[in-house]
């Protein structure tokens, strides 16, 4: 009795003893919809959407169009919407907010306008999915014109729409935008948030304004992996390749989280070094923590091995992509040309069947033709180019066949070619033709061309030093000194020639005729035998390399004290130093050095493996590695095409 009274009388005891309960559960009449979505089968829920009529409720609605969303099913989305016009059902600002979001996944931006504009009452969450769809299609004038249409509405934004409209800020006008949002961020307090915090850093290094955008960093509050890598590339993007890597090193240690993306960032950077033992130690750190290899970190990992001059595992890696992309042969083609093979440029470009070659790509092969001297291929490319209108080639592409044509001595011609073509030539193409008439001594063309130049560029110093040497190398001594007059008149500088080497962690820089090495006596002592045993063995100093009106022994000292030479004396003292002896420059060798280079790779006894290498790095573009640069056979044309092993 006592029992029974404790329970209400809806429950009983049925014969197991298990006490059941009596529900009679009630259903909305759309209930099944979401089940029907779960299991994939959106067309059935559409049908018992159209059967229930005006029967769906909010969560039906709601459920049918997250889905759309998921799916990107822009037809299906619009019978939902089609289906509530119909029924006369009227969406709260949540619902209408879900359709517009799904006209937004769905690229159909005049549909989601249309929403947003029949919107009686909208939410931020509204405007912010609105611009941000225009930000991700590229309209990015449209963004920023609803974004000022919110403001005048009242609306206050925040940290998401002011990250959405910070990507809007492009164009010759964008950084004025950039700043000006910036302004409305900091009123708002939303300057240190995350993610207000690396759009903006990110719009300011794209626009150059790096001392800004860590400005930005060091303000944030927090950071994380985006925030770490936006300013990293940032430095790596303007050629700032030294303190992108410091700064990487500095965050490393204080515990930053790096994905793909960074590692991508800062391989960048390693290229415009030539950090090739730095290289190594990224390549090692992303495998040992098992990061994806994304195609944009592959691409990265090409670039870098082969601007350090490691072809053979740019091409282990190139041949062991799963899937490559246009910007993975670009790469691949790109580092072929630089070292001057132009027949695996040509090669590999033959083969070039699972994508279709880009501007860049063309680029690519006319610059290895030229490196590689095979005019004839690289004329015939050209002409490839301006038939099948495959691509359309600029003045990038006008460019490189006057390159080729001035290596080849076709002096005339490249003149000509520049008159004919139907681009305005730059001060780029016009300095190509000068080098080459430099080379080729032909001084009428020479001197047009300088003219030229001095009308596009007249405070720039290597124009006049060329055209100097141009004369020097005529005999024209008297027109050598009225340039050098010229130029102290005008108080212009070209910039010296460096060459700096890597050894024990510690960089030693020399300049032309160094005094001032700690080490100099033993430099200048080590030179002298180098210089001695590399006569027995052939070598004959190239005096023409020396443009000044002195006798020959003076021109063979003046030639002694060229800074690649100090450095490969330099690298060569220390025999502890086991390995590649690199040595990077910020001008191009000259020919006498790359001789020179050439026969102490000869007489010096290095290890099987090892390799004298002089790579050009320019401070502030991509490190390119000339045909000139690449002084012996490495370690890719002696057989060796693995990848090394640096996750011990």
């Amino acid at each position: 009795m006592l029992a029974r009274r404790c329970f209400p009388r809806h429950l009983h005891y049925p014969s197991n003893g298990v006490v059941s309960r009596q529900i009679n559960v009630h259903l909305p009449p759309d209930s099944n919809l979401n089940s029907l979505c779960v299991n994939g089968r959106l067309k059935d829920a559409l049908f018992a959407m159209a059967e229930l009529g005006t029967e769906v409720s909010f969560h039906g609605y709601d459920t049918l169009i997250t889905r759309c969303i998921s799916l990107r099913a822009l037809p299906e989305g619009q019978r939902v919407h089609a289906h509530m016009i119909k029924t006369h059902y009227r969406p709260n600002v949540y619902l209408e907010t879900r359709l517009l979001i799904m006209y937004v996944k769905c690229g159909s931006l005049g549909d989601a306008r249309m929403v947003l504009d029949g919107m009686p009452n909208r939410s931020i969450v509204s405007w912010t999915s609105m611009i941000s769809g225009y930000s991700q299609s590229g309209l990015h004038s449209e963004g920023l014109e609803l974004f000022l249409q919110m403001l005048r509405t009242g609306m206050t934004p925040n940290e998401f729409t002011f990250a959405t409209v910070l990507r809007s800020c492009t164009g010759p006008c964008g950084l004025e935008h950039g700043m000006q949002v910036h302004s409305l961020a900091l009123k708002n307090n939303f300057e240190s948030h995350i993610f207000v915090g690396s759009s903006l850093l990110d719009m300011y290094a794209k626009y150059g304004k790096i001392h800004e955008a860590h400005r930005v960093f060091d303000m944030l509050s927090e950071r994380d992996v985006v925030s770490c890598t936006a300013i990293i590339s940032g430095y790596a993007q303007l050629g700032l390749d030294d303190e992108a890597l410091d700064l990487f090193q500095k965050l490393f240690k204080d515990g930053m989280e790096c994905n793909y993306v960074t590692f991508a960032s800062l391989l960048t950077a390693l290229s415009g070094l030539a950090a090739l033992n730095y290289g190594r130690q990224v390549h090692g750190l992303v495998i040992r923590r098992e990061i994806p290899f994304y195609v944009v970190l592959q691409n990265s990992l090409i670039d870098m091995y082969s601007k350090c001059g490691n072809l053979a595992y740019s091409r282990k890696i190139f041949d062991s992509m799963p899937e490559r992309t246009t910007i993975s042969w670009n790469a691949m083609l790109v580092g072929y040309g630089k070292h001057g093979l132009g027949q695996e440029v040509v090669k590999l470009f033959k083969s070039m069947r699972e994508v279709k070659p880009d501007g860049v790509t063309y680029m690519a092969v006319l610059t290895g033709c030229s490196h590689g001297g095979l005019v004839d291929e690289g004329l015939n490319t050209f002409d490839c180019m301006l038939n099948e209108q495959r691509v359309k080639p600029d003045i990038e592409h006008y460019g490189c066949v006057i390159d080729l044509l001035g290596r080849a001595g076709r002096i005339e011609k490249a003149f000509n070619f520049i008159i004919d073509m139907p681009f305005e030539p730059t001060s780029a193409i016009w300095g190509s033709l000068l080098g080459a008439c430099r080379v080729h001594a032909n001084v009428p063309i020479g001197e047009f061309v300088f003219q030229r130049l001095l009308d596009l560029e007249p405070e720039n110093a290597g124009n006049y030093v060329i055209l100097s040497n141009i004369y020097a190398n005529a005999g024209r001594w008297e027109d050598v000194s009225s340039v050098r007059q010229l130029m102290k008149e005008k108080t212009m500088m070209k910039e010296p020639g460096r060459s700096w080497i890597n050894l024990d962690k510690t960089v030693h820089t020399f300049h032309s005729g160094d005094r001032t090495h700690p080490q100099k006596e033993e430099i200048n002592a080590k030179l002298m035998e180098l210089f001695v045993k590399i006569k027995e063995a052939g070598y004959v100093p190239d005096l023409s390399c020396v443009l000044h009106d002195v006798d020959d022994e003076q021109k063979e000292r003046i030639l002694l004290g060229h800074s690649e030479k100090l450095a490969i004396a330099f690298g060569t003292m220390h025999t502890s130093y086991s390995g590649t002896i690199r040595i990077m420059k910020n001008l191009r060798i000259c020919v006498d050095c790359h001789n020179f280079a050439k026969f102490v790779s000869m007489v010096v006894p290095l290890a099987d493996d090892d390799m004298l290498c002089l790579t050009e790095s320019l401070p502030n573009i991509s490190n390119i590695s000339l045909k000139d640069d690449h002084i012996t056979g490495s370690s890719e044309q002696k057989g060796d095409t693995s990848i090394p092993d640096y996750t011990s």
